[in-house]
């Protein structure tokens, strides 16, 4: 079972990298981004909650994306495997995916890094607010955004790299060569 996290700050590339990723080895994609943006879309309860905290910059609770993770996860016929994009975002998240998989006698087979300079980030995510209409892709959401990940979400580097999971992944450049790398990290795990 192939079961890779995708890791990087807001507009690092982790969803147009995930696309490749999927298409290259057949896994599935979880997107927590996607999957709560349908559940608001759709004015479920769980979308309600969610747009409150998504609103403000802030990361979901997390019981309530283990619990979206644990049902994507087990929805998914004859997998094999799954990249999870987005997630974990804290190590308390990384602590729960472990033993979730754990509990599915599984594993994250590694952690993928996208490493970008934070004006790439930015211009990054203002076009893609421009572009796709997303209403947290505005300047001060992307700073509250990044905050975010450099005070909870960074620190999992460190945790992934004590599990001995982790790879560091030159997010910038052109986009093939930043693929090849992903796929050369990949295969040495498969």
């Amino acid at each position: 079972m192939l079961n890779i996290v995708i890791f990087g700050a807001p507009g690092s590339g982790k969803g147009t990298q995930s696309e490749m990723i999927v298409e290259k080895y057949g896994i599935n994609h979880i997107s927590t981004g996607d999957v709560l943006r349908a559940e608001i879309k759709n004015g479920t309860e769980l979308g309600k909650t969610a747009k409150g905290y998504i609103d403000q910059g802030q990361l979901i609770p997390d019981e309530l994306m283990i619990d979206i993770l644990a049902s994507t996860l087990d929805s998914f016929k004859d997998r094999k495997g799954v990249i999870f994009d987005g997630f974990p975002r804290t190590i308390a998240q990384a602590d729960a995916l472990k033993a979730m998989l754990a509990e599915r006698n599984e594993e994250v087979s590694i952690m993928l890094d996208l490493d970008v300079p934070e004006e790439e980030l930015m211009t990054r995510l203002i076009k893609r607010g421009i572009e796709a209409g997303r209403a947290d892709d505005n300047e001060e959401t992307i700073k509250k955004r990044l905050l975010v990940y450099h005070s909870q979400t960074a620190p999992l580097i460190d945790w992934y790299k004590q599990d001995g999971k982790y790879q560091h992944i030159k997010g910038y450049g052109v986009l093939a060569e930043i693929f090849a790398d992903v796929c050369k990290a990949i295969d040495k795990v498969k």
